[in-house]
């Protein structure tokens, strides 16, 4: 496992449930992008509700399931690294938004670890 700790940057990915490329979900590709370039870790989370750009509503409410959830792909590490993976998302990403921020990472550990 690589280590992380001390000053690192959040890449934020906010894209649609329903985003594909091909037939695979965009969220997905992204991952399988991220494991190939050999990033710390990452974690997908699915909104309950949202909109975007086009102010359209998502939302899971029982009387109106969405397609088409929030995803939101959290990645925290090397400033470098982090910057080695933008043209990639920029080739795979048709519409989303991309945030980038600084933090400090206080513990980065697997359980197996002393």
């Amino acid at each position: 496992m690589r280590r992380i700790e001390g000053e690192q940057y959040l890449l934020r990915i906010f894209v649609g449930e329903g985003d594909k490329v091909g037939f695979k979900p965009l969220y997905k590709v992204i991952l399988d992008k991220l494991k190939e370039k050999g990033f710390a870790g990452a974690t997908v989370l699915r909104g309950i509700a949202g909109f975007g750009p086009h102010s359209v509503y998502h939302t899971e409410n029982i009387l109106r399931l969405s397609r088409d959830l929030p995803i939101v792909i959290e990645v925290i590490d090397s400033k470098e690294q982090i910057e080695s993976i933008l043209p990639d998302l920029d080739d795979i990403i048709p519409s989303g938004l991309v945030t980038l921020e600084k933090v400090r990472v206080i513990r980065y550990t697997h359980k197996h670890e002393k």
